[in-house]
This record gives C-alpha cells, sequence and structure tokens, in this order.
C-alpha cells in the first residue's frame, strides 16, 4: 500500500512537470510596417508668380502664408523657403498643410515642402517652386536666376572635340527675358565672359581631366538682372 501510494505521488509530479509548459506566453506580435511618407503637391505662392497676398511688417519685410495639399502616410512637414538672392534658407516644421513665414519684399524665392513620418527615417519632397514676394513700386521683376541642365552640378563629362554645351533654363514673371551672359573657366568664381545667347545654350572650349565652372546673367528688356548660382564640372581624361 504504502509502495502504491509513493508511485502515484511521482506520477504526479510527473504531469505537473510536463504540463508546466503549457501556460507560456505567445510570442509577441511584430509591430505593422510603418508607411513611407508621400510627396505633397504645392499650392501657394504659384511657380513663377508674383506673390501678392501677405501682411505687410514694414518697407523691407512681408507675412506670407505658404499652402499645400494633405500628403498620405504623413505626420509633420518641413517648409523650406530660399532666398534666390542670399541662398539662405528658412526652415519650418508644422503638422498641418500651412505656414505662414516671414520673408522679405521684392525678393525672389523658391520653396518646397518635405513630408515626415514617425517611425522611419524615409522622407519625401515636393516639386520646388519659385516666386517673387511683392515689393513697394515694382512694376517689373528681374529673372529668376537660371538653373544648370546639362552638365549637371558636379557631373563629370566626355568631350571628343574639345568642346562641352552648355544648356540652363531661365525664367521671369514678365516674360521679358532678352538675352543669358556666360561666365566660364577653371577660376572658382568664373569672371572670364565667354559670350551671350538668346537661347538658353552655348558652347564652351575645354581641355581633358580639369574642372570647370560657370554662372549665367540673365537680363531682360528693363534693363534687370539676375546671377545664378555657380556650377561646376569635370572634364574625364
Amino acid at each position: 500500500m504504502k509502495l502504491t501510494y509513493i508511485t502515484g505521488m511521482l506520477a504526479l509530479g510527473l504531469m505537473l512537470s510536463c504540463g508546466g509548459g503549457g501556460d507560456d506566453a505567445p510570442p509577441p506580435t511584430p509591430p505593422e510596417p510603418v508607411a513611407d511618407p508621400k510627396a505633397t503637391t504645392l499650392v501657394f505662392p504659384e511657380n513663377n508668380t508674383e506673390c501678392n497676398e501677405g501682411v505687410v511688417v514694414d518697407d523691407t519685410k512681408s507675412r506670407v502664408t505658404f499652402r499645400w495639399n494633405q500628403a498620405d502616410d504623413t505626420d509633420n512637414y518641413e517648409v523650406n523657403v530660399r532666398n534666390l538672392n542670399t541662398n539662405n534658407t528658412t526652415t519650418s516644421r508644422v503638422p498641418g498643410t500651412e505656414a505662414e513665414i516671414e520673408i522679405e519684399r521684392g525678393t525672389p524665392y523658391e520653396w518646397s515642402v518635405v513630408s515626415t513620418a514617425a517611425g522611419t527615417n524615409v522622407t519625401a519632397e515636393s516639386a520646388k517652386f519659385k516666386f517673387y514676394n511683392q515689393g513697394p513700386g515694382i512694376t517689373n521683376y528681374a529673372p529668376f536666376p537660371a538653373e544648370a541642365v546639362s552638365p549637371g552640378r558636379g557631373a563629370t563629362v566626355n568631350s571628343t572635340d574639345g568642346m562641352v554645351t552648355l544648356e540652363w533654363t531661365g525664367s521671369d514673371i514678365d516674360d521679358d527675358i532678352t538675352e543669358y551672359e556666360v561666365f566660364f573657366g577653371t577660376d572658382a568664381t568664373p569672371t572670364v565672359s565667354i559670350g551671350t545667347a538668346t537661347d538658353a545654350t552655348l558652347d564652351a572650349t575645354v581641355v581633358a581631366d580639369t574642372t570647370y565652372y560657370w554662372r549665367v546673367v540673365s537680363s531682360d528688356s528693363q534693363g534687370n538682372t539676375s546671377q545664378s548660382e555657380i556650377f561646376e564640372f569635370k572634364v574625364s581624361s
């Protein structure tokens, strides 16, 4: 009888020992992947226009409300407004689809919006719009600074005949650009003019294994001018 009792207790202990794993918690469910934010579309100020809306602060500044559309999978927006005369950029971070920003009057700007989302480092940038912020007494605006098309900034190009075709884009609210003058050379601040063009293209003489710098001065019918940034490219050996 005593032996039977001991055997039963051992069997019960084995059953309890074997059954203990049944209460283990299931593995945690992995978090849902975070969707990458999508690029927004800009609303105001419109591209290549004069911005004549806003609150005048004084003779030199006004507050303009920038607006864009809601982007999918986006929590916040980073608004970048670049002064095209100084290349200084103002950045504002907002959760909504508009931001009031103080900017210089009578000045050309470029703006864009970057979409961001919590849980991911991926971002998405909108198109870039240019505009002139209205200034007191201005009836004709200078052209927007030209932008390089080819060679692209920092590009390396081949030249079998010792020539490279420079291409750029230019725009003007008044649509009265008359000519472009191109300054070109190996100096990081090119001062030698290689000619003018009415179209946005001009050939330049180059040699192999050399880095070149160039800039474009745009002129309109009223004598207004604007100067582009300095672009660079290298000719391969």
